[in-house]
């Protein structure tokens, strides 16, 4: 019997004796009784107790232990509390499940974290109808899923996952994009941060001596433990892990200064309700401009911030952010006036994509992100079986793989661990029987009451729970899910993102506009939006047929029918500057699908029937554009040519403003003189 089996039966069964007990055991007890731990003598019992006892701590059940008061050489006596191992009943409303549900079905196959996902449901709605089978709510529609991205990523996140769980050091190649190059590091894995469609692990970093952050992607190689060590590190109590997901692009690193940038009041409504909690924002000195002032750490950062904005901010401060933003804004200039000078390209250089590092070999499944702890996946089934046999029913083996998502060989192996988890004298927890016909019958022994209520969720559990509700966010119609998450953490106790994976909101903060949104899709009314066009810097009234909250790469949109223009719209939420839910009601029309593409990013990242631009990227940018676009072709000194899809010149005009001179637009001609165009005011607002 593998050692990992024969653990996971000493546990369950130390769990069911110390339950079925109700009092306090001595550790002689223990050995003598429980199975697994019998046949051990007294130092080999002392260190797997000590150990399983360890284990248990960390998957949230922890054992009471009563020492004596007077310090005498008695033994410890140990039990274990029902609400030490039972999750409170959660009394969830019908929006909640069907919103819980919803979740479920925009992420399931999808978000990394899948799987867990699914036994952390089955656990918190014990006792209700499942919510897998509540009706689709039709209401969102999601592009970004927090997906690992491939086998490789996926068998390199689980690895990652498991050391933050154990606290083990891991070790790997790194690909400081920065320097543009690879180095070994030797890391105690924190946490793991969501942002912007990429995973990042949180860090301290023996190699630098601080708390760094690491992007996935750029993880090379094998990740390794530093030790065979059972645990390797403990988290210090004061890293809070929020602090890097409230973090503005520009303010990743080391602080170099407060950034003054001068709004104008156009615009100053967006900055300060998307982007004011990363600095102060108040009234300037001039007329009709607001000052934001802002800690930076990357300069041309906080420059690609301001020049997306266009002519509608500028830079006041310190005098060598002002001097860089001038010396950018005349590159872009050049790099547009007439036509740029560009080195020889390279004979079969392109291909794009990822340096040419061999793949890991990793013993993951392909069509799996992350697999749920066996423990807790064990504890759900149990409660399956059990719930079954006291009902006198059959199940169906296809029905219970589907349910808790494995093969039937592993429902099969499960079943025989179930099977011989006791602790002596015949006291069993159950005996379940997978027919060759597919039928499970399940006799429940005297001491399944141990496991007919769901166990508290696990870790993994907990924060595929929370970090899947927080992707969603307030996005879902009457906050349905906001409140399921508070009751969720209420019956946990604390809140898992503190101890696992975090969904950062990535920039703007679109909620209060999403509730009303939200409200009026689900009242089915009509929804009046005072929504700014960039692209001729003006705010427009619509009043429109709210579908679905759809997320994309640049954000939240809704999917709308605008009746004035006879078709589908979709407006970005960071765009609307009020939102209003309209007395009229209107009838949905069959053909409008909500979830299509929005600008070519939410579903597929590529846009129908669009426009292409041949794009120059700099040499110094060049490492990023290979990460990020396809590269088609190599230029002797360093520099790329990318392709990129677009369906607004405006859109592509803002993308290459942002570049900050690093990136010139090709062709379409057309597209490159509106870049020169835009710069042209840029100088002329400066010198205003």
């Amino acid at each position: 019997m593998a050692k990992d089996t024969e653990k996971l039966i000493r546990q369950l069964s130390l769990i069911s004796y110390l339950m079925a007990e109700r009092r306090p055991v001595t550790a002689l007890e223990i050995r003598r009784d429980v199975e697994g731990y019998s046949g051990m003598n007294e130092d080999a019992f002392a260190r797997r107790f000590y150990a399983d006892r360890a284990e248990l701590h960390s998957l949230g059940i922890q054992l009471t232990v009563d020492r004596p008061a007077d310090g005498a050489a008695e033994q410890e006596n140990y039990s274990l509390r029902p609400e030490n191992f039972h999750l409170p009943a959660i009394e969830f409303t019908d929006d909640e499940l069907a919103a819980l549900q919803f979740a479920l079905s925009l992420l399931d196959g999808e978000f990394a974290y899948a799987e867990p996902l699914r036994l952390a449901l089955q656990q918190i709605t014990w006792g209700r109808p499942s919510p897998l089978e509540a009706p689709d709510q039709r209401s969102l529609a999601l592009g970004i899923t927090a997906s690992a991205g491939g086998h490789e990523l996926s068998g390199r996140l689980a690895k990652i996952e498991t050391a933050i769980f154990r606290h083990k050091t891991i070790t790997f190649e790194y690909f400081t994009i920065a320097r543009d190059e690879v180095g070994s590091r030797k890391v105690d894995p924190y946490h793991l941060l969501f942002r912007g469609s990429q995973f990042y692990l949180l860090g301290y970093c023996h190699d630098r001596e601080a708390i760094r952050v690491f992007r996935l992607t750029r993880i090379q190689g094998k990740v390794a433990y530093a030790t065979k060590a059972e645990h390797d590190f403990k988290r210090p109590d004061d890293f809070d892990p929020r602090a890097y997901a409230k973090r503005a692009d520009w303010q990743f690193g080391e602080e170099r200064g407060v950034a003054e940038i001068l709004v104008s009041e156009r615009l100053a409504w967006q900055v300060e309700r998307h982007f004011g909690r990363f600095g102060e924002i108040r009234k300037a000195d001039s007329e009709n401009e607001m000052l934001f002032t802002t800690p930076y750490a990357s300069p041309r950062m906080v420059i690609s911030f301001v020049l997306g904005l266009g002519e509608h901010a500028r830079i006041a401060g310190p005098p060598e952010l002002v001097a860089e933003i001038e010396e950018r804004i005349v590159l872009i200039q050049e790099r547009h006036d007439g036509e740029l000078e560009m080195a020889a390209i390279l004979p079969n250089a392109a291909g794009g994509g990822e340096d040419g590092a061999e793949a890991e070999e990793i013993d993951t499944r392909p069509d799996v992100a992350i697999r749920p702890e066996r423990f807790a996946r064990l504890v759900t089934l149990a409660s399956i079986l059990i719930s079954s046999g006291r009902a006198g029913a059959t199940l169906q083996a296809t029905d219970v793989c589907e349910q808790v998502q494995i093969t039937r060989e592993e429902l099969a192996e499960d079943i025989a661990v179930l099977n011989v988890v006791n602790f002596g004298g015949g006291s069993y927890v159950l005996y379940a029987e997978l027919a060759e016909d597919g039928t499970i019958e399940v006799d429940p022994e005297p001491y399944a009451d141990n496991f007919d209520r769901p166990a508290r969720l696990l870790p993994v559990e907990a924060k595929a729970l929370i970090a899947a509700i927080d992707l969603i966010g307030d996005h879902m119609p009457e906050g349905t899910l906001t409140s399921a998450r508070e009751k969720i953490v209420a019956a946990l106790g604390a809140d898992p993102l503190e101890q696992g994976l975090q969904v950062a909101d990535g920039g703007a903060d679109d909620s209060q506009v999403a509730r009303v949104v939200s409200k009026a899709i689900s009242a089915g009314k009509m929804l009046k939006l005072d929504y700014y066009k960039p692209n001729e810097d003006e705010f427009t009234e619509r009043v429109v047929e709210p579908y679905a909250l759809v997320n994309g790469r640049e954000g939240w949109y809704v999917a709308s029918f605008d009746p004035e223009r006879d078709d589908v719209r979709h407006f970005r939420l960071d765009r609307v500057r009020h939102a209003s839910v309209s007395r009229k009601q209107f009838k949905r029309r069959p053909e409008v699908n909500p979830s299509a593409d929005v600008e070519g990013w939410p579903k597929t990242g590529e846009l129908p029937a669009s426009n292409t631009a041949l794009i120059w990227i700099s040499p110094e940018r060049a490492r990023w554009a290979r990460e990020e676009s396809t590269v088609v072709e190599e230029l002797a000194d360093g520099a790329v040519l990318i392709e990129t899809t677009y369906a607004g010149r405006d859109w592509l005009v803002r993308e290459v403003l942002k570049e900050a001179g690093d990136a010139a637009v090709i062709k379409p001609v057309a597209a490159r003189k509106a870049v020169l165009s835009a710069v042209r005011k840029l100088r002329t607002a400066a010198r205003a």
